[in-house]
């Protein structure tokens, strides 16, 4: 795309700019740090795409103020993401556009301390009557068996042995 195809562009969508249901409109410190942390390269791949995403949706003067299709294309991202990140921008602020949201997913234990004491306990003792070794099923199956959980899943046990390493 050259520089005339992207103002003649521009002008043609500029109906479309100023009904955004969520305007870009940097401020000039803003610009500047969008530009500083592209320019230093450094950062996360999605950090740079978020940033150089908010750079070309900028409807302020300075900024091109270009439609979601053209910095999708641009950006080679794909449309929602452009809405999404604008959308960041505007309900949460730079940081929150640029930055990945930490997981809101709240992780639960399956076993307490006491639980897997008793399953290394448990590990580290004789396997069972013809076996060479505990497997994980196997130990997974005894936990139940001596009622020291209600459900226990071989990857949980898994996961909690490697741990002991």
């Amino acid at each position: 795309m050259t520089a005339d195809l992207i103002t003649e562009e521009h002008s043609g969508y500029a109906h479309l700019i100023m009904k955004k249901k969520h305007p870009v409109i940097l401020s000039e410190t803003e610009r500047d740090e969008l530009k500083r942390l592209i320019a230093a390269g450094t950062a996360p791949a999605r950090k740079l795409t978020h940033a150089r995403i908010l750079l070309k949706a900028d409807q302020s003067s300075e900024g091109p103020g270009w439609v979601d299709e053209m910095v999708a294309e641009a950006v080679e991202v794909s449309q929602p993401t452009v809405s999404r990140v604008r959308k960041q921008y505007f309900e949460e602020g730079l940081e929150a556009a640029i930055n990945r949201r930490p997981p809101n997913r709240e992780y639960h234990r399956k076993l307490d301390g006491h639980q897997e004491a008793r399953l290394v306990a448990l590990a580290c003792s004789e396997p069972p009557e013809g076996q060479a070794r505990w497997s994980l099923r196997l130990l997974a199956d005894r936990m139940v068996e001596l009622e020291v959980v209600d459900d226990l899943s071989y990857q949980t046990v898994r996961r909690t042995l490697k741990k002991t390493n």
